[in-house]
């Protein structure tokens, strides 16, 4: 029995399997008694083999070729990237940093004396799902904007428990 899966080229993978193995009992020579047998005669048993992922390189494989690299973030490496606007709002950034990273999610903190326009570039091109951009308004607020990792996708600004439930709901939904 094989399962096979598809990528995002429509090609076919074998991914999990199940076989039936014949040879090998003959080839160990194994043998067992039969319970209900009078006479003391040995039967041959039939091997079952099973790989649920096939191989993980392969498994992999078809993972990172299926999102282009651009994991879920329920799977991402790089989920959440905060960058203050200025050096004035480090101690915010490492706040709301802390916060998401309590929260179980993998967070970075932006804090080079690039420009914003090209640390929020260079998130998006390491493929951070979400990019919190932080400044004086947020700080107020206790809010971060949200970028997404596709090009000017800008989702607004939300409190801190508003992106929490936010990001929970992709988790929640495999996004």
């Amino acid at each position: 029995i094989d399962v096979k899966v598809f990528d995002a080229l429509q090609r076919k993978h074998q991914c999990a399997t199940v076989q039936l193995d014949f040879q090998l009992p003959i080839r160990f020579g194994l043998k067992y008694r039969v319970a209900d047998d009078t006479d003391g005669s040995f039967e041959r048993p039939i091997i079952v083999h099973r790989a649920m992922l096939g191989s993980v390189e392969r498994f992999f494989g078809i993972l990172i070729e299926h999102y282009a690299g651009k994991w879920p973030l329920w799977l991402s490496p790089r989920q959440l990237l905060v960058v203050p606007v200025a050096a004035p709002y480090h101690e915010y950034a490492n706040e709301v940093r802390e916060m998401f990273h309590d929260q179980g999610y993998f967070v970075d903190v932006e804090l080079s004396s690039k420009t914003l326009n090209k640390k929020i570039r260079e998130g998006q091109l390491a493929q951070y799902n979400f990019i919190l951009v932080v400044g004086e308004q947020e700080l107020e607020s206790r809010s971060v904007n949200i970028r997404g990792r596709e090009g000017n996708e800008r989702l607004g600004t939300k409190t801190l428990d508003e992106a929490s439930e936010f990001f929970g709901e992709f988790v929640r939904n495999y996004q």
